[in-house]
């Protein structure tokens, strides 16, 4: 099999199984993949080998990918990174955006989807804007996600912001988003 040489891919996410999955995966698509279930493991693997790509999930345990897409855009801009998520919300795809990432894919995905946007020329370019309003259920949601973001997901942080009891925040931030 003749396959195109992509070069090295820091793969983070706390799924061992989809991890080692997705990483054969990338790795008959021609990259040279590292995978780690942690952001110390993923920031060593980022330093030893300097990856061009990276497919992040947004949580990682308790911690968040953002914050190890903001470490890695540190070491390197260049970088081409994708953000997925399994509860994809507007809020964390803008900053993923903002951060440096090409693109943001909601799971299920595949590797072909995650190959194509590791190689997009402009940073989602083609996402679709909503032509109907988003429900009040939604929008709750949506500025949750933003008002953590903004507070660095300190969640006590966000409550006080929000007005809100902590344990009121953790409970509707457990939630999934809702669907429209």
């Amino acid at each position: 099999m003749n396959t195109v040489r992509h070069g090295p891919l820091l793969l983070v996410d706390d799924d061992r199984d989809f991890c080692e999955v997705l990483a054969m995966a990338l790795t008959r698509r021609g990259f040279e993949v590292y995978g780690a279930l942690d952001l110390e493991s993923a920031l060593l693997l980022a330093e030893r080998h300097g990856p061009h790509f990276a497919v992040i999930d947004l949580c990682i345990g308790a911690a968040s990918g953002l914050v190890m897409l903001e470490r890695l855009m540190l070491m390197d801009r260049r970088i081409r990174a994708v953000v997925l998520t399994g509860y994809g919300s507007i809020a964390t795809a803008v900053e993923a955006i903002k951060l440096g990432a090409v693109h943001y894919l909601t799971k299920p995905t595949d590797a072909d989807q995650i190959v194509a946007a590791l190689h997009r020329k402009d940073a989602n370019s083609d996402l679709a804007i909503e032509k109907r309003p988003l429900s009040v259920r939604r929008l709750e949601w949506e500025h949750l996600q933003k008002v953590l973001i903004e507070c660095n997901g300190n969640i006590s942080a966000a409550a006080r912001r929000l007005r809100m009891h902590r344990r009121t925040l953790q409970r509707k931030l457990q939630k999934h988003p809702v669907r429209e």
